[in-house]
């Protein structure tokens, strides 16, 4: 048996190494570190609770109003407040905004450049691929980009500014929408759409949103040239190196439902088991474990309402920063993939009946979710009434607590406030990626990420193998969310 270290990884947001123990050309077991502790569970202990407006969302710059949305939710738990509907359309829209830009950037700048790397040189499709998406200077960076750049105008729109916008409040949105600044986003999501179909699907929005299954989806990239549109380079490339068959993890998937709008939330949540079966989520029944992490202070898994998050070098047992988050003592993997699962979107379900979670279901969820959410963003702009309020307003318990639960880009966020004495005496916030990249729990059952890179080849001399490089990927990590 050999062992090797790799990282710190290059296009991924935070720092990240991985432990692999290799046996026979494959990795036996690996061990996910989080080398990055941040602590602000203790910056906003004694704080005003609504201060962690102000603080939450600089855990970190690229899934800012994800982090707004769930503080704003978890404070309207504890006001018992409620938004108005221009309140929820507009922060769904900065939410969806967020996380559209989130999901193109990760295909095109983080995900896609692994395929220009050298190692697949020899391979026929290389040269077009290279040119396409070599990191930062190939076609695609330069055409996706300013379509990127343009999009997030939405944001400036609804929010005066991004990252870390004080708009998205617990009673709603502080900045009112016009009529003119309805047409300027319609405009703005009318050019999105262009490149979308243009460049990335080759293909209406709502005719790759409609596939229904694999066989659907091979018969519809078979009617043009695999070079044509993104997608289909993508399914191209998946085929040829078998991506379906790389990086399977749990197959257990957890979402907390997105995009709340009159009591009803546009992505239902739930919990997805090993056999297919799907449940309702009970968020009582989420635990956290520190047994294989640098922190101390409590002996026994607890729910994050009752949690502590206090550092420490003297586990022996620790390897990271990060806790280890498990539902009714399960591994979850979060992410698009288990949003569609959970949502039923029968393409997805096909996918994972198939092959389950990997490489490639987890990046074409991704995508199906931009054809689906785009075009809601756009019936939701036409939805609001600027003559309605966005806002409301309410005074601040001595004593509450309160939870607010939403899905960034990468999967389930949710924070969890105590406030006693009218000041914040708990906060406690499991990201996307502590599911994800969590380590060992008490039972020495490994995390989603630690379960994906079992099995996953290193070829000889391998230093910072590339298959080991498209499994961590898929799962979009962010690093600095892990580790608060």
């Amino acid at each position: 048996m050999s062992r090797i270290l790799v990282g710190p990884f290059n296009r991924v947001e935070g720092d990240l190494e991985i432990t692999l123990d290799i046996r026979d050309n494959r990795v036996e077991s690996a061990k996910v570190n989080s080398t990055l502790y941040r602590g602000f569970e203790q910056i906003l202990q004694g704080k005003n609770p609504l201060d962690a407006l102000v603080y939450t969302p600089r855990i970190c710059g690229i899934c800012s109003v994800s982090q707004s949305v769930a503080c704003a939710y978890a404070l309207a738990d504890v006001m018992q407040l409620a938004m108005p509907r221009n309140g929820e359309l507009c922060s769904n829209l900065m939410l969806a905004n967020e996380n559209m830009a989130d999901l193109l950037t990760h295909f095109y700048l983080f995900f896609m450049p692994d395929f220009a790397r050298s190692a697949y040189a020899s391979q026929p499709w290389y040269p077009e691929v290279e040119a396409r998406f070599r990191a930062l200077s190939g076609d695609a960076a330069r055409e996706m980009l300013p379509a990127r750049a343009e999009f997030l105008h939405l944001m400036g729109l609804l929010a005066g500014k991004w990252p870390h916008s004080l708009s998205i409040q617990p009673g709603g949105t502080a900045k009112p929408v016009d009529a003119h600044d309805r047409l300027k986003m319609l405009a703005v999501l009318a050019g999105f759409r262009r490149f979308l179909e243009r460049r990335l699907f080759g293909d209406t929005l709502e005719t790759i949103s409609q596939l229904t299954s694999a066989a659907e989806l091979s018969q519809w990239a078979a009617e043009k040239p695999w070079q044509s549109s993104d997608l289909r380079t993508f399914l191209h490339l998946s085929e040829q190196l078998q991506l379906e068959q790389l990086g399977r993890a749990t197959d257990q998937f957890m979402s907390y439902g997105n995009y709340l709008l009159d009591g009803e939330r546009l992505f239902r949540p739930g919990v997805i088991d090993a056999q297919g079966r799907r449940r309702p989520l009970d968020s009582n029944l989420i635990t956290e474990d520190i047994s294989h992490a640098w922190l101390s202070g409590q002996r026994t898994p607890q729910h994050p309402g009752l949690g502590v998050t206090q550092p420490s070098l003297d586990n022996e047992q620790g390897y990271s920063w990060c806790k280890a988050p498990r539902l009714e003592g399960q591994v979850m993997e979060t992410g698009a993939l288990a949003r569609q699962l959970n949502n039923g979107h029968p393409l997805i379900v096909d996918l994972a009946a198939r092959s389950g979670g990997n490489v490639q279901s987890r990046m074409l969820a991704r995508l199906l979710e931009l054809a689906i959410v785009v075009p809601q963003m756009e019936r939701w702009v036409r939805e609001i009434d600027p003559s309605e309020r966005f806002c409301l307003h309410s005074t601040m318990p001595d004593t509450a607590v309160g939870v607010g639960m939403v899905e960034a880009a990468r999967g389930s966020l949710g924070h969890w406030i105590s406030v006693e004495k009218g000041r914040i005496s708990n906060y406690q916030i499991i990201a996307p990626t502590t599911w994800n990249f969590s380590p060992r729990d008490h039972q020495g059952v490994p995390g989603a990420l630690e379960q994906a890179l079992q099995g996953a080849v290193v070829q000889e001399g391998e230093k910072d193998p590339v298959s080991v490089q498209h499994i961590v990927r898929s799962f979009d990590p962010c690093m600095v969310c892990t580790v608060h």
